[in-house]
C-alpha cells in the first residue's frame, strides 16, 4: 500500500462523515451521547473489531 492510497483512505473516511453531520446533525449529535455512555470494554472491543474488519477488506481489496 502507497502512502496516496492510505491518504485516498482517509479522505474517504473524512467525506463520508462530512456528510453525516451535514444530513443528519441531530442524530449525530444523539450518537455522541450515547457513545459517552458506553463502557469502555465495549468501546474497545467494537474498536477491535472494526479495525480487523478495515485490515481484511483493505487486504482482500488488494488481491482482487
Amino acid at each position: 500500500m502507497s502512502f496516496t492510497t492510505l491518504l485516498q483512505g482517509i479522505a474517504v473516511v473524512l467525506a463520508l462523515e462530512g456528510l453525516a453531520y451535514a444530513i443528519a446533525p441531530s442524530f449525530m449529535r444523539r450518537a455522541f451521547a450515547s457513545l459517552a455512555e458506553t463502557p469502555e470494554a465495549r468501546l474497545r472491543i467494537g474498536g477491535l473489531i472494526a479495525a480487523g474488519g478495515g485490515i481484511g477488506l483493505a487486504w482482500l481489496l488488494r488481491l482482487w
